[in-house]
């Protein structure tokens, strides 16, 4: 899918986008329009109305996730402003044709690109440079009450997470105690 404005490429997963931005660019520099809900609403079919905008700053190696809220389920777009990461969201819904599978995409601040994630689905990142600043756009509020995490490193999920040999990601207590698979509540 395609709009003057925007490239909108599918992943593996059912209703996840990869989406670039026009980038207008010169000797002066670049400049882009980073979000747009026409043009958005356009390019995906969606009409989504995001509530909370989120960033982070983290340093290389940290992963970030899999998180997901059991309810007030946030859709999400998601972009790198400085540095770069693999960003990744795992199908969980079972009433989807791609329920347990995921899809990965290095978004970095040279290559603009975003993600949407849809409501209902678990999202983790690894930062790939020295220090990233992470940007995202939420259509929900976030509810710590209703928080749940897929671990990261779950075979079932498999996940290649782009890590070099030897190299244990960085995480907090939460990350690091995320659900298994099997266990992990679902949609």
């Amino acid at each position: 899918m395609s709009s003057q404005k925007l490239l909108v490429t599918p992943t593996a997963i059912h209703d996840v986008f990869v989406i670039e931005p026009k980038v207008f660019g010169d000797e002066r520099g670049w400049f882009t329009e980073s979000y747009n809900a026409e043009d958005f609403a356009k390019a995906t079919g969606l009409d989504v109305q995001f509530v909370q905008d989120n960033h982070s700053f983290s340093r290389q190696w940290t992963l970030r996730g899999l998180h997901y809220q059991l309810e007030k389920t946030q859709g999400k777009l998601v972009r790198v402003v400085a540095g770069s990461v693999f960003d990744v969201a795992v199908d969980i819904r079972k009433d989807s044709p791609t329920y347990g599978k995921w899809a990965g995409v290095e978004l970095s601040a040279q290559n603009q690109k975003q993600m949407w994630i849809p409501p209902k689905l678990a999202h983790g990142f690894l930062v790939l440079s020295e220090t990233a600043e992470f940007l995202y756009k939420t259509t929900d509020y976030y509810h710590p009450q209703s928080e749940a995490c897929l671990a990261w490193n779950d075979s079932d999920v498999g996940i290649e997470w782009p890590l070099p040999a030897g190299i244990a990601p960085n995480m907090n207590a939460k990350d690091s105690a995320g659900l298994l698979w099997d266990v992990a509540p679902k949609f």
